[in-house]
């Protein structure tokens, strides 16, 4: 009995996802006034009065009806951005996804059990994986702790799609097929896909019941390397998910009429667990730069990749680990987790498997060949054109700045997330003479299916703090009130944006449905002032905190003429990974982050002029 009752109180995964709140439509009249905040910091005086009428003509006007037909929606959906949001931030976008869309990172395992070894690639692959599927199952009995704000559960259900899941390319729009079901919900996927050398490779990771150990994963891993390594490489039909998505649904039409069975085949690399992608790449990594790693991770060889596919894990040749993940199905924190989960596992296992060697008698891993023409070989040999065009083109830096961390920010009360972003602000107006509009992430998971907001970290009060940084006429103490001015603004939007108040997800709720009702586009949303600012997707700063723990990762930039700026905090040093493309001649990463150093400590010195 008393066993009942221990199984009966302790919380499942997903149980709270029926009671959360649905996700409130912010009103009209606060998201135009938040809005015209944020355009001041690049208009000039009449710039912003023409703004300012237009805006009040959209509020008296067409803004209103807009609003009613919103709420309407809102009714009828617990959360009324969901479909809207994962159509029009991924699965219309046409531009290729891989490099463009999907999010990476190198796991942090090198700074304890497993530094760079050759020969070590097979053997930690297995140890990394196991704990994986441990991952797995606990999501399936859901045995995952809830993610908690307090006492305030947040949505989990981006956690469904981390594992069996795929984006499928369509014409116009592509699809996301999931295959994850819980336990207590029935048949889930059990089998991983194997890519190497351009063969791809499945295998049932359960046997009888019970998830393989480590030895009998090794073994499978040990046959798929060995094959490859003595036989020629194979067609690398992986590389066509690195295409312009329409080109790649095309092709993917034209790979399926030459043979039924290459449906089948693609069918199981979608519904696989996750693919292991045996990389022969051995980059240099180090506690303070994991700048090459970062880069293979997120433009490595496309035949050992499938980017659609949900996870990645990237096994390189001296034992280095990475992973590449499609964002449509989720957010970053979610591939964060796992990966925490793994690193602590590997850290408090010592790197190493203490169980049983035993391997059991266990089928081999198939191999999946497929059926290519002519026509299939010459549209993967473009498709890898293209991918290494672009991808040769990515200007990619991921550095430690370890003179100080959370620990000092927060004993001066500071916040540490901020400390970041007003870094980066003054970083990018000492580089362009100007201010940056940018993008920050914050989470909407309070609210049923709650992904994410806007922050719009580029405020009125960060510019004019920028503004007395350089101006040697500012007296210290006025350059110390100007930028907790900017701190005090920036805590608030991004409480506001977490709590269903931001405004730029409102205003795209609000286009969309003019689209929707054929209505011409709102003179708001074509205003030179929208685009920017930022609007539209034209954020120069495209940035993420990817938490507090041992974990990071790294995106392109959003515009040609911007950065991806991704950076997680520890107690000691701040870790950032910036991109540029080198085909802009205005932007250079290496200078914005040597910026960003800069600006941390003589953020840190405006603190300590109280003392003096």
């Amino acid at each position: 009995m008393e066993n009942q009752l221990a199984k009966s109180t302790e919380e499942r995964t997903f149980q709270y996802q029926d009671s959360l709140p649905s996700l409130p439509v912010p009103s009209l009249e606060e998201s135009l006034k938040k809005y015209l905040e944020s355009v001041k910091p690049f208009a000039n005086e009449e710039e912003y009065k023409k703004t300012e009428a237009i805006v009040q003509k959209f509020q008296n006007g067409i803004g209103e009806k807009l609003q009613q037909k919103l709420l309407e929606r809102a009714k009828e959906k617990r959360n009324w951005l969901e479909d809207w949001w994962l159509n029009v931030a991924y699965l219309d976008v046409r531009i290729p996804s891989q490099l463009h869309v999907n999010f990476g990172g190198p796991a942090s395992h090198i700074e304890h059990y497993w530094p760079p070894k050759e020969g070590t690639q097979l053997e930690r692959g297995s140890i990394s994986l196991w704990h994986i599927l441990n991952y797995w199952q606990l999501l399936r009995k859901e045995k995952l702790p809830v993610h908690k704000v307090g006492n305030a559960p947040l949505d989990m259900n981006q956690f469904r799609m981390l594992f069996a899941t795929c984006k499928v390319p369509g014409i116009t729009r592509d699809s996301l097929i999931n295959y994850f079901r819980t336990e207590s919900e029935g048949h889930c996927p059990s089998h991983i896909a194997v890519m190497c050398r351009g063969r791809v490779f499945v295998f049932d990771v359960m046997h009888e019941g019970c998830l393989m150990t480590p030895p009998e994963i090794l073994r499978q891993l040990t046959y798929i390397q060995k094959k490859c390594r003595c036989e020629p490489d194979g067609p690398g039909v992986a590389a066509l998910t690195s295409e312009e998505r329409t080109r790649w649904a095309k092709a993917r039409e034209y790979l399926i009429s030459l043979n039924p069975e290459n449906l089948t085949m693609l069918e199981k690399i979608q519904s696989s667990l996750l693919v292991f992608c045996l990389d022969d790449g051995s980059p240099r990594v180090t506690p303070e730069d994991y700048s090459q790693v970062a880069t293979k991770v997120l433009t490595g060889d496309p035949t050992v990749r499938w980017g659609d596919k949900s996870y990645n894990l990237i096994s390189f040749s001296n034992g280095v680990f990475g992973c590449n993940c499609d964002h449509a199905p989720y957010d970053a924190m979610v591939i964060v987790s796992i990966s925490y989960y793994v690193d602590q596992k590997i850290f408090e296992s010592e790197g190493r498997w203490t169980g049983s060697d035993k391997v059991r008698d266990i089928p081999l891993p198939e191999e999946l060949v497929f059926t290519v023409d002519e026509k299939v070989l010459n549209d993967i040999n473009q498709a890898k054109a293209q991918y290494f065009k672009q991808a040769s083109d990515l200007q990619l830096l991921v550095y430690a700045f370890t003179s100080f961390g959370k620990k000092l920010t927060k004993k001066k009360k500071l916040h540490p997330d901020t400390f970041v972003q007003l870094a980066l602000q003054l970083a990018y107006y000492r580089l362009h003479g100007r201010p940056g509009c940018c993008y920050e992430t914050a989470m909407t998971r309070y609210f049923y299916h709650g992904r994410t907001e806007t922050v719009r970290s580029c405020t009125v009060e960060a510019v004019r703090w920028c503004q007395s940084m350089q101006d040697p006429s500012t007296s210290l103490f006025e350059q110390q009130h100007r930028m907790l001015e900017a701190f005090a603004k920036h805590n608030k939007m991004m409480k506001d944006c977490s709590t269903g108040k931001g405004f730029d997800r409102h205003l795209l709720g609000l286009s969309l449905i003019a689209k929707e009702e054929c209505l011409p586009v709102p003179e708001l949303f074509t205003d030179p002032l929208f685009s920017r600012s930022g609007g539209g997707g034209n954020f120069v700063l495209s940035t993420s905190l990817i938490g507090y723990l041992r974990v990071q990762g790294v995106v392109v930039p959003m515009v040609h003429n911007g950065y991806g700026f991704f950076y997680h905090i520890r107690d000691d040093r701040f870790i950032v990974a910036c991109t540029a493309w080198k085909s802009c001649p205005e932007t250079d990463a290496e200078k914005l982050v040597q910026q960003t150093f800069r600006a941390f400590n003589d953020m840190m010195q405006l603190m300590d002029i109280a003392h003096l």
